[in-house]
């Protein structure tokens, strides 16, 4: 069913679900989503609204997504190129979380956070107060915690301060940030007692949007962010809900199976005995699972996926190539990429040692007009030829390649199972 951006954002709100789930291909839409829910949320108000909004009730929504990145950009130093730095934007969200985490004291939860995942050699400082000149010789303010400086151990002991780290590895100290507030926000709140708690700072926050975290991360450290991400959903006892959003299968397969482990809770005996303690801390069936798509309308849909079903990229690009089979004037080259990304798995799976034996065959040997349309779409030099328009040749022979992976390796039979788990 074709629905618009807002309309996916309604039914996620109105799901009831502790948390939900979501894959989707790079470019879909995952960031406009998050942002469409946010706004959904918690609408854009005036800067004097949004400030007394702050002081009196904290947040409804934290989400974490390409946004949230742009919130910090470098300060290279280019005069002296000595005092490199990690400025810091001021918005809602960062005046938040920056003054909270300070109030807290929880540098060392960033830090360790963020040496865990990159290199405990780098460490990042937070700015305390200080006075400066602008460009007109005026005194100026720079706020605490609205900078950040990294410096890294050297074997002789002297250490280079203000190095500029990696894009990958600013990528995860942002993340950081973010993550060691979360924590903060999931523990707060599993205090009923709002008289107890440490802070009220996040009485009011309702949901978390999480879009894609430190994608750039190895496969190890990947699954372990994974892991501890559902744990983090899995503990959370309050009625906080969840959003994860993600185009990385195996980020996507982590959490999928992580969540659909139950944690008995331990003070529950009976519904007879303990009839007002929840049977579990969290259940697998306050999770739901789905695929977003965008559609050739420019709209959008939720795809449900199996609760206990892992996800398979490869059917899923599969599928993507079927939809184009069934009507040739949406192919495009990047489908020619898809086909070429399945018979390398293939390949891997079934033990060959190259993807074109798995081609169909002319004269026993590999076909050879099929290999070369693979092997030049495959490597274009040039973005926008990966959406020109298709000749009907190449259109043809990538319809003759789909039928003969649905023929030969029964992909249509494995796509169907995987549809009706």
């Amino acid at each position: 069913m074709s629905k618009t951006l807002k309309k996916i954002a309604e039914e996620l709100r109105d799901a009831n679900k502790k948390v939900q789930l979501i894959y989707a291909f790079n470019g879909t839409g995952k960031t406009r989503l998050s942002r469409k829910f946010r706004l959904l949320v918690a609408p854009k108000v005036s800067s004097e609204e949004q400030e007394e909004e702050q002081e009196a009730s904290g947040i409804k929504v934290m989400y974490y997504n390409a946004f949230t990145e742009d919130l910090f950009y470098w300060d290279n130093d280019l005069d002296t190129d000595t005092n490199r730095k990690l400025l810091i934007r001021p918005n809602n969200f960062t005046e938040f979380a920056l003054n909270f985490l300070k109030e807290q004291g929880l540098d060392n939860n960033i830090i360790s956070n963020f040496q865990h995942y990159t290199n405990d050699s780098i460490t990042p400082r937070f700015n305390e107060e200080y006075i400066t000149q602008d460009e007109e010789g005026n005194n100026a303010i720079v706020k605490a915690y609205s900078e950040v400086t990294f410096s890294i151990a050297s074997g002789d002991d002297q250490g280079d301060p203000n190095i500029k780290i990696s894009k990958a590895e600013e990528s995860n100290f942002i993340w950081c940030v973010y993550y060691s507030l979360l924590e903060e926000a999931v523990e707060t709140l599993n205090e009923k007692d709002e008289t107890n708690r440490s802070t009220d700072k996040f009485n009011d926050l309702e949901y978390v949007f999480i879009d894609d975290p430190v994608s750039s991360l190895d496969d190890n450290h990947l699954i372990e962010l994974a892991v501890n991400i559902s744990k983090l959903v899995k503990n959370s006892r309050s009625d906080l809900k969840f959003i994860i959003t993600t185009h990385n299968p195996l980020f996507y397969n982590v959490i999928s199976n992580e969540l659909n482990n139950n944690i008995p809770n331990p003070d529950y005996v009976s519904k007879v005995d303990t009839p007002d303690v929840e049977k579990f801390i969290y259940n697998s069936d306050w999770s739901k699972k789905y695929r977003f798509v965008k559609l050739e309308d420019g709209n959008y849909n939720l795809e449900p996926l199996g609760r206990k079903t892992p996800f398979s990229y490869h059917l899923q690009i599969l599928r993507e190539i079927q939809k184009a089979k069934n009507n040739p004037n949406q192919i495009k080259k990047y489908h020619f990429n898809f086909i070429r990304n399945i018979l390398e798995k293939t390949t891997t799976f079934l033990g060959y040692t190259n993807w074109k034996q798995l081609l169909p065959k002319i004269n026993g040997q590999p076909d050879p007009f099929a290999q070369r349309i693979l092997d030049l779409s495959s490597h274009s030099a040039h973005g926008g030829e990966e959406t020109a328009e298709v000749q009907e040749n190449d259109r043809n022979k990538l319809i003759e390649l789909v039928n003969h992976l649905e023929n030969n390796y029964k992909f249509s039979q494995l796509i169907e199972q995987n549809e009706t788990v």
